[in-house]
């Protein structure tokens, strides 16, 4: 298979921000509705109710976009590193707004080149995305910073992740690129500007991602 033609800055970047506007649509839409309820219910524990939907759904959004500034913002200025402390305290809250999916983590307290912690979230990201029905998503950092590896391990029930999404995350032709498959090939080229190469292993009940 061929390596597909490479995106234009402002088509990836549209893309990108497509993705993360899909992302926090639906909690934003929820804090809406639950505004409308409030304004409109006189029943107290209908009242009540909004108030919760409201709460949980600012907390979902706010959890998404923390998540999409550190997996896809500038995170501070060119050559800037991360302390992988906040990057396991974004990932936990952003994967723990489902309801479905946990996060069991292991690494460093350290701080790491951007890039290496923008792929990281993004390969936790793809695991989320390789269990529907949720499950446990592990994180291991080894080695000793900033030389590090990561193997993040999708755990549960029909885990998998579509030949698309492996195909763009290994640079195959993965076929037409939209909203929806930008996180792999954006992984990729992530992964590139990292100096790391991502291999995805595929076995029963378990999707393992492997950076190094």
């Amino acid at each position: 298979m061929t390596e597909p033609a490479a995106l234009g800055d402002l088509e990836l970047a549209a893309l990108v921000s497509s993705r993360i506007c899909h992302d926090v649509i639906n909690p934003v839409s929820a804090i809406s509705n639950g505004l409308e309820m409030l304004a409109e219910e006189p029943d107290q524990p209908m009242r009540d109710a909004a108030m919760d939907l409201i709460r949980k759904s600012a907390a979902q959004a706010s959890a998404k976009l923390q998540f999409a500034r550190l997996a896809f913002g500038a995170a501070g200025s060119a050559g800037a590193e991360i302390d992988l402390r906040d990057a396991e305290k974004v990932a936990r809250d952003f994967i723990g707004a489902s309801g479905k999916h946990q996060v069991a983590w292991q690494g460093p307290a350290a701080t790491l080149p951007k890039n290496k912690v923008k792929l990281l979230l993004n390969l936790v990201a793809l695991g989320a995305m390789a269990l529907p029905r949720g499950g446990i998503i592990a994180v291991d950092v080894a080695g000793t910073p900033p030389s590090v590896s990561f193997v993040v391990r999708a755990r549960g029930e029909a885990a998998k992740l579509t030949d698309q999404v492996k195909s763009l995350l290994s640079g195959a032709n993965g076929g037409a690129i939209d909203a929806h498959s930008i996180q792999p090939y954006y992984a990729r080229r992530v992964a590139a500007a990292a100096g790391m190469n991502v291999t995805v292993e595929t076995r029963e009940g378990e999707v393992e991602l492997r950076a190094s």
